[in-house]
């Protein structure tokens, strides 16, 4: 699958999420989806679809006579794009003050602060070699 930074909104995120966990998929299986789980209607579904494609996210195939979709872009490529943006664009790229902000606010438990030592003890590790 390609590395390609792209953004995605939320909408063509909710139709990724079905791409990355059932591709591939006919147009009729994902409007079926988004009807059932956001109430979307076929030409939503549809038009999210073109956009997708336009945006080299998504690959539309009629190889088998049956169109179907298929994602180009994987989910943890996706996130990481996302996480960089939202980092610089809320915490001008400052990690610290992105993970300060979010420990004043909600409490971690020992398990996730156990996690969080073991991973800055592995970046340190690394820095070191």
């Amino acid at each position: 699958m390609s590395q390609q930074n792209i953004s995605l909104t939320s909408a063509e995120w909710d139709v990724m999420e079905h791409l990355w966990e059932h591709a591939p998929c006919t147009g009729r299986e994902v409007t079926e989806q988004m009807q059932e789980h956001c109430g979307w209607s076929r030409s939503t579904t549809l038009t999210l679809l073109s956009r997708l494609v336009a945006k080299g996210a998504v690959l539309s195939d009629s190889e088998t006579g049956k169109k179907t979709f298929r994602p180009l872009i994987c989910r943890e490529d996706a996130a990481l794009h996302e996480a960089e943006n939202f980092l610089g664009r809320v915490y001008k790229g400052s990690l610290n003050l992105m993970v300060s902000a979010m420990t004043r606010k909600q409490s971690l438990s020992k398990e996730e602060i156990d996690e969080l030592h073991e991973l800055l003890k592995e970046m340190e590790a690394k820095t070191d070699a």
